[in-house]
Formats: structure tokens, C-alpha cells, sequence
């Protein structure tokens, strides 16, 4: 019986990887019956919203979703669709492993590490008040009498709520992981020396959490600024990484950073029934149609969402035949060439190409 999967091409160069994705997990042999909804800008154009509510009712009914990048506009607009799918599922876990693959462009060797980030709440709960509007000088109001601190008329104001609830479950769940995973250590990230109130409410429930798994797994915690420096000094240090909303987005942005770029970093979002995977990058839409981009993101994401399916054989043959191929250096895009001019780079549609013939001779 085949699983049934929402597939949600995206944006830009989105449809180019999501097709890659889907030709490189179809050749697994695992049965897929896909069913593609759009979201974004093609919505916006058909449907007048960028989130149509059978989007979400074909995840909530399937339980298993791939996506490929939505643009979401910086400072103005819509907010993001990617936020509104976590929030609109409570898919409270993105997961973002960043492991080397031999042949990508990086300044380390042999990382190998897993953020776990929360993805409900922190500052990305888009609790925001407008610069000059009347109810924001309320909340001003409100807020200098109840702190006791002077806050400038002419700010805008955002709120960050940090809950003993949605703390827990994100870092047992990267205590679950690491178990599962035969991981050796997790580490939570916060700034409980100056946000004592919702750092500091974060940090008490990992400390509390990770009392249940002592003996088993290694239990630390690192302050936000000093772990993004040792991170770029000391990657091998550190295993499983567990964070608040908005640190989670910057550090797993920076891990990706040590392995070659958000072109080769999958990323999934997690709840109790479902799960959706993505590939994190942007959508570049100045690359559209063009037959370019890299598809390597996306595909891992596909690897991610055959592990979360049970299929763990199929999972590690695409990962096995996806690092080969990079590895090799001869039907990879642009990006994976030493010199990004090479005149024998191919397209995202000949790469996974080769990544399926790897895959039908493994």
C-alpha cells in the first residue's frame, strides 16, 4: 500500500527541487501517492491567500508533508507561510541535521550536528505592535507601569513568550532523538544570564527534562553568544543542540554554514501526528526555470521523511547515493564545482539523474 504524501511544490525554484526530490524518492522503491496543494505566491494568484485551507486539511488528513521554499517578504507582507504551517499544525519540533559530505565546499571536515529548535512561541509568536499606532502607546503605557522601565514613545513593540509547556516537550524531544539516534550529548542554548524570566523559565525545563535521561545522555547548556563562538571553533564538541525560537533559526542557519551552505541542509517540522519537511533555503527566484539551483536540500529532506516513514533502508540508500554523486563531482550543479563557472556543471534535473542511477546500481 502506497503512503500518502502532500506534496507543496513552493515558490520560485521551488517546483524544479520538489520534482527532483520526488523522481530520487520515488526511485527508492518506496510507494508514494502524492497529493500536490500549492502555497505562496501561485495561491496568492488563484486563490487570493497564500495559505489555502485545503493546504492544511491535505496535511491534517495525510499526516506527512514535503514542501519546497516559499519566498516570504522582508519587512512588509504577508507573514511567512512556513511559520503559519508550524503554528497551524503545532508542528513544534523543526529538526535540522548539519552533517559534512565529502565534496562540499566548507572549512570543516567531519560535522555532525542535529538542531532541535522550538517553533511555536519565543518572538517568532509575531506578538507585534505597530510604530505610531494609538493601541501601541497603550501597550507602552502599560508595559513602563507594570516593568517600572522608560520605554521610547516612537518604538515598536514586540512581545516573547517563553512557556514551561512548549519548553518541555522541545527538549524531550531532543532527548528522544538523541536516544533514538544513539546521540551522545545535548546541549540547551538560551540567555538566562539576561533574560532571566524566559531564558531562564527555558533553561530550568531543560535542566528538569534532562534528569529523567541521566546516565544516558550528557546534559549541558551554553549561553547563546558564547555557543555561536564555539560552534565555529569547536563544532566536534557538540552533538544534539536544543534552543528557543529565534536562536534555533540563526544557529541552524550558522550549522549549515559549517558544512557547505543551506544547499545541502534538510530540515523537517515535527509534531505528535504529523510532520512536514522542507528544504530551509530561499527561492531564489531570479534562478526560475532556469534548470540551475541545487537540489540536494530538498532531496535530504525527502531522506528525512522516508526515516520518519519507517522506511530507514530506503532513507539510507538516498543518502548513501546523494553523498556519492557530491563526492564524485561530475553531475552536480554549479555550487558543488570548485569553480562555479565550470562549463560541465549540470542542471538540477541531470543531478538527480545521477543520484537515481547511483541509486538503481546500489
Amino acid at each position: 500500500m502506497a503512503y500518502k504524501v502532500t506534496l507543496i511544490p513552493g515558490d520560485g525554484i521551488g517546483r524544479e527541487v520538489s520534482v527532483a526530490a520526488q523522481r530520487c524518492i520515488d526511485a527508492t522503491g518506496v510507494k508514494i501517492a502524492w497529493e500536490e496543494q500549492i502555497a505562496g505566491e501561485e495561491a496568492m494568484a488563484k486563490y487570493g491567500t497564500v495559505l489555502p485551507v485545503q493546504v492544511l486539511d491535505s496535511v491534517r488528513k495525510n499526516r506527512v508533508a514535503i514542501k519546497g521554499p516559499i519566498i516570504t517578504p522582508v519587512g512588509k507582507g504577508f507573514r511567512s507561510v512556513n511559520v503559519q504551517l508550524r503554528r497551524a499544525l503545532d508542528l513544534y519540533a523543526c529538526l535540522r541535521p548539519c552533517k559534512s559530505i565529502k565534496g562540499t565546499k566548507s572549512r570543516y571536515s567531519n560535522v555532525d550536528l542535529v538542531v532541535v529548535r522550538e517553533n511555536t512561541e519565543d518572538l517568532y509568536a509575531g506578538i507585534e505592535f505597530s510604530q505610531g499606532m494609538e493601541r501601541t502607546q497603550d501597550v507602552i503605557k502599560n508595559l513602563e507601569e507594570l516593568s517600572g522601565i522608560a520605554i521610547k514613545k516612537d518604538s515598536a513593540i514586540g512581545i516573547k513568550p517563553i512557556s514551561i509547556s512548549a519548553s518541555k516537550r522541545i527538549v524531550k524531544f531532543a532527548f528522544d532523538y538523541a536516544v533514538k539516534n544513539k546521540r551522545r550529548k545535548v546541549t540547551a542554548v538560551h540567555k538566562a544570564n539576561i533574560m532571566k524570566e524566559t531564558d531562564g523559565l527555558f533553561l530550568k525545563c531543560a535542566r528538569e527534562v534532562s534528569e529523567i535521561y541521566k546516565g544516558r545522555v550528557e546534559f549541558e547548556d551554553r549561553i547563546v553568544d558564547n555557543m555561536c563562538m564555539q560552534l565555529v571553533q569547536n563544532p566536534e564538541l557538540y552533538d544534539v543542540l536544543v534552543l528557543p525560537n529565534l536562536y534555533g533559526d540563526i544557529l541552524s542557519d550558522l550549522c549549515a554554514g559549517l558544512i557547505g551552505g543551506l544547499g545541502i541542509a534538510p530540515g523537517a517540522n515535527i509534531g505528535d501526528s504529523m510532520a512536514l519537511f522542507e528544504a530551509v533555503h530561499g527561492s531564489a527566484p531570479k534562478y526560475t526555470g532556469l534548470n540551475k539551483v541545487n537540489p540536494t536540500a530538498m532531496i535530504l529532506s525527502g531522506v528525512l521523511m522516508l526515516e520518519y516513514l519507517g522506511e530507514k533502508d530506503a532513507a539510507s540508500r538516498l543518502e548513501k547515493a546523494t553523498a556519492e554523486v557530491i563526492a564524485e563531482g561530475k553531475a552536480v550543479t554549479y555550487d558543488l564545482k570548485k569553480d562555479r563557472n565550470d562549463p560541465l556543471a549540470v542542471g538540477t534535473s541531470q543531478m538527480a539523474d545521477a543520484i537515481i542511477s547511483r541509486l538503481k546500481t546500489s
